[in-house]
């Protein structure tokens, strides 16, 4: 049975360009808007705008600057956008990322959508960068869509992840994300449809681990089969029973197992004792130096662990199932990436949309006018936004 074919236009036609410019008054800051009216009553000057983040990032203007541009072409004017910091690059806490020069009464009231298109995607960017950089040798699939508030801010965080994605690819040739989970987005990635399988749900519908992958590959026989284990709360056993039901699939390295046990319990198998046991035998060092409570937790704790990854992948290949691969998901953010990096974690694939900005303070973007006329002026404090003066 065929997915359901995707529209052409989606790449063309992003919902991050949204609103378009007839709509930017109802979506700006009213003091911008007010502005407006100010500097259309008074005089237009040109003016140019620094832009900047309190924090370290990586650039990822891409959407913004689209969007920019279409408002400008709307409005008969042209902007000069000059990326200090190109799509992909480390940016410091205060540096700009960009200056932006134009009409003063044609930019002023863009600023509240210039901000919202740009902070929190420069965030995702450096987090899924750095989740990329701890395991490089894992293909990571961004599964963001389900916890984002709107599909603009879904739009944003795909893009983010195949920013931070790419800068991760070229820096240390890790394989960084290769899908997505819509079909939306999944452009993005190289991709012309979302990836996935199926839903704990599939496996309470079907009444057993085994017959929900006897369903999928039914339903989807051309695909490779990837079976969540946790739900009936016995990993290991129904991993193995799916395996003898597909050997054809195992042995040919198209069949995986996603695990995604709960916090609030164990995996089959493992409790506190044998969580240890395990990286003694696999990951010695993990456990032997200095450890934080949230380190441990990854470690030996309940849920999908590194000693549970690590567990999984003894059963599997103690029976003879050396080429399933294994799917982590279940709060795979920075923190938890490194850890299992620690571990050496022996995982191919991890599901996750925790490149989301946990902090969403952080992803405060900031603009300041630092030019009028082509005279410098910036409030007392922001003079560091001033261009560089390039050495003689």
């Amino acid at each position: 049975m065929p997915d359901s074919s995707t529209d052409p236009k989606r790449a063309a036609n992003p919902v991050s360009l949204l609103p378009g410019e007839p709509d930017v008054g109802d979506w700006t800051d009213k003091y911008f808007s007010r502005s407006k009216g100010i500097v259309q009553r008074f005089g237009d000057t040109p003016v140019t705008y620094a832009i900047f983040m309190r924090r370290p990032v990586v650039s990822a203007p891409g959407l913004m600057v689209q969007w920019i541009e279409q408002v400008a072409a709307a409005r008969g004017v042209t902007f000069g956008i000059d990326l200090v910091h190109q799509e992909g690059r480390w940016v410091g806490a205060g540096e700009p990322i960009l200056y932006l020069t134009g009409s003063f009464e044609h930019l002023v009231d863009l600023e509240t959508l210039i901000l919202q298109k740009l902070g929190a995607a420069c965030v995702a960017a450096y987090n899924a960068f750095t989740m990329c950089v701890e395991l490089p040798k894992v293909a990571f699939l961004a599964f963001d869509a389900r916890h984002c508030a709107s599909v603009g801010m879904a739009e944003l965080m795909a893009y983010a992840a195949s920013v931070g994605s790419a800068r991760a690819q070229r820096k240390v040739g890790a394989l960084g994300f290769v899908g997505n989970a819509t079909n939306a987005t999944a452009h993005y990635f190289g991709q012309t449809k979302g990836l996935g399988t199926m839903p704990h749900a599939i496996i309470g519908y079907a009444g057993s681990t085994v017959r929900a992958a006897e369903m999928f590959h039914e339903a989807y026989p051309e695909e490779d089969l990837t079976v969540l284990v946790d739900y009936y709360g016995r990993e290991v056993s129904d991993t193995l029973e799916v395996c003898r039901r597909f050997p054809v699939l195992a042995a040919e390295g198209r069949l995986a197992v996603r695990l995604d046990t709960p916090g609030s319990r164990y995996m089959e198998g493992l409790d506190p004792t044998v969580a240890y046991q395990v990286l003694d035998r696999n990951a010695p060092d993990s456990i032997r130096g200095y450890r934080t409570e949230a380190e441990l937790r990854h470690l030996v704790g309940a849920g999908v662990s590194a000693s549970a990854i690590w567990f999984l992948r003894e059963s599997l290949d103690k029976a003879g199932f050396s080429k399933v691969k294994i799917v982590g998901s279940s709060g795979f953010g920075p923190e938890k990436c490194r850890v299992m990096a620690i571990a050496e974690a022996p995982l191919d694939v991890v599901g996750t949309g925790s490149f989301l900005p946990a902090d969403w303070h952080e992803t405060y973007a900031t603009a300041d006018i630092i030019e009028y006329g082509g005279r410098k002026s910036v409030k007392v404090g922001r003079e560091f936004l001033f261009r560089k003066e390039s050495p003689a």
